[in-house]
């Protein structure tokens, strides 16, 4: 079954994504000041760049009635 969630942790923070009306977005990070945050090369495994914050759903435009 591929679409099924490979855990069951994927399936319940989807379920709350949902009722919430949010969804995970990955951004670039920032400073305090507002610049860039830089990739620390001496961490492999972690990108110190990115991170992932969830934003509304944009709902789609309502259809006009004729």
């Amino acid at each position: 079954m591929s679409w099924l969630p490979q855990t069951y942790r994927d399936t319940i923070k989807k379920f709350w994504q949902d009722v919430k009306g949010v969804e995970e977005k990955t951004v670039r990070a920032r400073t305090k000041k507002g610049t860039f945050v830089a990739d620390d090369k001496s961490t492999p495994n972690v990108n110190e760049a990115y991170k992932t914050v969830e934003v509304k759903k944009k709902k789609g435009k309502p259809r006009k009635k004729k």
